[in-house]
């Protein structure tokens, strides 16, 4: 009889762990959740600042030449990096601004630059969905 009652006090333990267990992730779920939402409302000076700026297409184009062109080819038609003559109907202009100067997806490096320069490359993107 002391085997059985072994068994259920082993099986209760386990159940509390896997209980404890489930709480631990379901706040941690709930505290990235919460991160996210607040990271999300939160303005970063830097998009706003580029935002608010007029970009010009030449020197943008000028920017893409000098630092885009091996990955996404001379008329961004895309080669290791993607095609991006459409990139502006795909995605916002502040996810835009978020992958240049982070390198979200890989083998893209990160760039540092003026919150004008982002505004002209932005431009020039821009203008690649004109160019039909």
């Amino acid at each position: 009889m002391k085997s059985t009652s072994s068994i259920g006090a082993v099986k209760e333990k386990n159940s509390q762990q896997g209980l404890v267990s489930l709480l631990l992730i379901s706040l941690f779920s709930c505290f990235l959740v919460f991160f996210l939402l607040f990271k999300q409302t939160t303005k970063d000076p830097y998009i706003e600042r580029t935002l608010n700026l007029s970009g010009s297409i030449k020197n943008g184009s000028q920017l893409f030449r000098m630092n885009c062109v091996g990955c996404h080819g001379i008329s961004a038609q895309g080669l290791v990096g993607p095609d991006l003559n459409k990139v502006t109907e795909e995605l916002n202009d502040k996810k835009i601004i978020v992958q240049v100067v982070k390198g979200l997806t890989p083998p893209m490096p990160s760039f540092e630059m003026d919150s004008q320069s982002m505004a002209d490359l932005l431009s020039y993107l821009h203008s690649l969905n004109n160019e039909e």
